[in-house]
């Protein structure tokens, strides 16, 4: 379950978001809702507060000379988005992200583009040296309003097991 409430007290009620390790099928997809529309500030915001010095990302003059003919949006804002987008459904109830494997960006993004994303369980298991917990390995994909993949990665979350999560007295 991704999204619900849970009874704590006789009519009191706290929201309940993410999955433990039992929630996760292996093929599975969950679609990730809602989207994000890049603004130019998001570009630019991004681009200086992680410091990237490259003016294809916020100097419009020269992005219209390059093949693309307008700014990109920072391919690690993208990223970070489409993560973002995936931590209810995920990992809100993670321990820790373990890894992120195999980033491919595949298409461009602009400022303006609606992007989305959605992730397929590859494989569960319960971890082998701390028995309330296990691993949740998934690929996400971002892609834009028209269905064009611009982000693909796999990346693998430490989650508790049912009972187990933070919270759950």
């Amino acid at each position: 379950m991704s999204y619900g409430s849970k009874e704590i007290a006789p009519g009191r009620y706290r929201e309940d978001i993410g999955r433990c390790l039992e929630d996760f099928v292996v093929g599975h997809v969950y679609e990730h809702w809602p989207g994000r529309t890049i603004t130019e500030s998001d570009n630019t915001w991004f681009t200086l507060l992680t410091m990237n010095t490259h003016p294809l990302h916020f100097d419009r003059r020269y992005a219209e000379q390059s093949e693309f003919g307008q700014p990109l949006v920072n391919s690690m804002l993208t990223l970070a988005m489409v993560i973002g987008m995936s931590v209810s459904d995920i990992s809100q109830k993670a321990i820790a992200n373990l890894h992120m494997t195999d980033i491919s960006l595949s298409a461009p993004v602009f400022v303006g583009d609606t992007i989305y994303a959605e992730s397929e369980v590859l494989a569960t298991r319960e971890s082998r040296s701390r028995p309330t917990q296990g691993i949740v390995t998934v690929r996400t994909t971002g892609k834009k309003a028209d269905g064009t993949a611009f982000l693909t990665l796999e990346r693998s979350a430490l989650v508790p097991r049912r009972g187990h999560e933070v919270g759950s007295e």
